[in-house]
């Protein structure tokens, strides 16, 4: 190996471009099916199993949507963060179990912000668990444009038009229903609202169930660059239903794939080698590879988050990739690729530079395009992304001091 064991972290164009562990053994088994995560325990990390929730209301309204006997939690994952902390639920089903949600919502009012895309197929569901047995909460909805090149300061206004003309008060909840895009502006528009309200994460892509929808990076983006415009605000609570991805296009289940990857090559060698063996599992959606994938990411995020909540120093490791990713989102134009696809190029740019820095060697390198390659994403920059573009978009990033933030 080319270097220390301390030399983890690789910069490329700078310290905010996150590299490769070299701790991934070469040639390395491979692991068994579901790996304990035992390896990587931490005291600021808990996962439990399921405990049995008790609906807190009688009588029915709904009788073709009623709650499960017993409680389809398979994990709940603790992001601790002291008297801010929350809970990550994941499990298949669990749009249906209102108690749920319920126990998160403070205050009578909630605004349920979604788009075009997801509203069709999961805010009645959604909207029925937060209102089920429970009269006093009333519903409100706002249903944005689909995309990432709606996340700008336009689209947000719609969230505190919908906010103020139902006169909503300090103690209502946002709830963010869809993606990566409606979970970082719902976040922003909560945070920014009556200078702050509780918000809810309902991530139905992988991409957010895995990375956007934990740990309190919200925002929008701006024409020059990604995510400038935002702040860090904690959800309530995060309600990863797994049953949602059953309706996620290839291409988006891919992009989110991404950022599993990244888990494995900054601090998770075991997860790693379980997703080099179990790759064409998550691809054909097989339910327990995918639970498995999203809980390990779950932990890995909320133990970098419990320790560095604002990027001082650790967090910026989940940036693997993004310094040259955001770079192909903001050159391209937003929305051209998914965000997956570009942070997955920008991790190969990062490994490549890692490799000639002689920090990893040639084998770890390979390692990283070959599991993206075969979760059919893109291991180049579109040609069109020439180095004096690159360098003219990262280089007023750094000209402002700002790490790129990830997704």
């Amino acid at each position: 190996m080319a270097a220390s064991a301390s030399s983890l972290l690789a910069a490329a164009a700078s310290s905010s471009c996150a590299a490769i562990s070299p701790r991934i053994p070469r040639g390395a088994p491979a692991a068994a099916s579901v790996p304990s995560p035992s390896h990587h325990s931490c005291p600021s990390l808990r996962a439990s199993p399921a405990r049995r929730h008790q609906s807190r209301f009688v009588a029915s309204v709904a009788p073709t949507m009623q709650p499960p006997a017993e409680s389809r939690v398979s994990t709940v994952v603790d992001v601790d963060l002291g008297d801010r902390s929350y809970p990550i639920y994941i499990g298949a089903g669990l749009l249906d179990e209102p108690d749920l949600l319920q126990r998160h919502v403070h205050g009578k009012r909630v605004l349920v912000v979604t788009n075009t895309t997801v509203a069709p197929l999961y805010l009645e569901k959604v909207t029925w668990a937060l209102t089920h047995n429970n009269r006093n909460v009333s519903v409100e909805s706002v249903i944005l444009p689909d995309g990432e090149k709606y996340k700008d300061m336009d689209t947000l206004m719609k969230v505190f038009d919908k906010a103020v003309e139902s006169r909503l008060d300090r103690r209502c909840t946002f709830v963010a229903l869809g993606g990566g895009v409606i979970g970082d502006m719902c976040g922003f528009a909560a945070a920014a609202f009556l200078r702050g309200v509780n918000f809810i994460q309902i991530p139905t892509t992988l991409m957010a169930q895995v990375d956007s929808s934990v740990g309190g990076k919200t925002g929008i983006n701006h024409p020059l660059g990604k995510n400038l415009i935002g702040a860090f605000y904690q959800p309530q609570c995060v309600l990863i239903d797994t049953d949602t991805l059953n309706t996620l296009p290839d291409r988006e289940l891919a992009s989110g794939i991404a950022e599993v990857v990244k888990y494995g090559l900054i601090r998770d060698a075991p997860f790693f080698e379980w997703q080099e063996k179990n790759m064409s599992a998550l691809l054909a959606r097989e339910p327990s590879a995918l639970a498995y994938a999203i809980k390990r990411s779950c932990e890995n995020k909320a133990e970098v988050v419990a320790q560095d909540e604002k990027e001082s120093g650790l967090r910026a490791t989940l940036n693997l990739g993004h310094t040259f990713g955001h770079a192909i989102e903001t050159g391209l134009g937003y929305g051209a690729w998914f965000h997956g696809e570009a942070i997955a190029a920008g991790t190969v740019m990062a490994a490549d530079m890692s490799h000639r820095l002689g920090w990893i060697d040639e084998s770890i390198k390979k390692r990283v395009v070959d599991i993206l390659e075969e979760a059919k994403l893109p291991i180049t920059p579109p040609e069109t992304m020439t180095v004096e573009k690159f360098k003219s978009i990262i280089a007023l990033r750094f000209y402002w001091g700002i790490r790129q933030e990830s997704t």
